[in-house]
């Protein structure tokens, strides 16, 4: 059971359970059959299992060194390389299974994993650090829709790829000072805290405008009031900071907008036609 355990938390399960909640609720309003959501489901769960045990595979030295004992592997309670062969098994099966949506679906899936796994080596250290986040995210709207039969519009491609861009400097920072301390030198560890917090909002509020305002016809009537929920808890965010760098209400800010984009998100891609 421990052992079981420690394979669940080095999935990175909140991620991985909130990306694939998204695919599967995308996927019952574009009114997929039962098993085309399951299989796009499973599909979603078999990539960010195989990211997030193959991103703790490969980062293991460097969770050690910085202390992190939250990381199964790294505190030595999995084997490096049980974890690394479990995730290599899970890319495998996520091949197929993203086939099983059609051919077009199959190969953005097969996209978005690639991208994904190449973000964990070897392009989480250079610049280009979210470009890989920004591919997968736009593949995942596109898998799903795909799946279902339709064209992804541009504007839902365009705003999952800010979603994910921006969710790459979110994602990074509670750790942002012990990357840095290892030698991680993506993007937002070059940028800093205050500059990835900056980013962040900047993408995820474009993420909201694309999704607001590429589909057809009026924006939904609750864009204002989130929209102004979003600056309002951004502004207070800032403040904080400016106030006690340690806070971490920015951090709590950035989380609550890329939630918003999430919901419109769904609102927009249940409205496809």
């Amino acid at each position: 059971m421990s052992v079981a355990i420690s394979l669940l938390r080095a999935s990175h399960p909140e991620p991985a359970a909130g990306v694939t909640a998204v695919s599967v609720l995308l996927s019952v309003g574009l009114h997929r059959p039962v098993w085309g959501v399951v299989g796009a489901g499973a599909t979603v769960l078999a990539s960010q299992l195989s990211i997030g045990w193959v991103n703790d595979a490969l980062d293991a030295p460097r969770d050690a060194a910085a202390g992190r004992t939250d990381k199964p592997v790294a505190a030595g309670k999995l084997s490096r390389r049980l974890v690394a062969a479990l995730g290599v098994a899970a890319a495998v099966v996520c091949v197929p299974l993203g086939f099983l949506s059609g051919w077009a679906a199959g190969l953005v899936s097969a996209l978005a994993l690639a991208s994904a796994l190449l973000y964990d080596w070897p392009l989480k250290s250079t610049v280009i650090s979210p470009v890989p986040y920004a591919v997968s995210f736009t593949c995942l709207p596109a898998f799903v829709v795909l799946g279902a039969g339709k064209t992804p519009p541009l504007w839902l491609l365009a705003a999952g790829g800010l979603l994910g861009a921006g969710a790459h400097f979110v994602n990074t920072l509670p750790d942002l000072d012990a990357d840095i301390r290892t030698g991680v030198r993506g993007l937002p560890q070059r940028f800093g805290r205050r500059g990835s917090l900056a980013t962040a909002a900047l993408l995820l509020l474009a993420a909201t405008a694309a999704l607001a305002f590429g589909p057809p016809g009026r924006p939904p009537a609750l864009i204002w009031p989130a929209v102004a929920a979003a600056l309002i808890a951004l502004g207070f965010g800032w403040y904080r900071m400016t106030r006690d760098t340690t806070s971490r209400a920015p951090f709590l800010a950035v989380i609550a907008v890329a939630l918003i984009d999430v919901v419109f998100l769904l609102i927009s891609g249940l409205n496809l036609e």
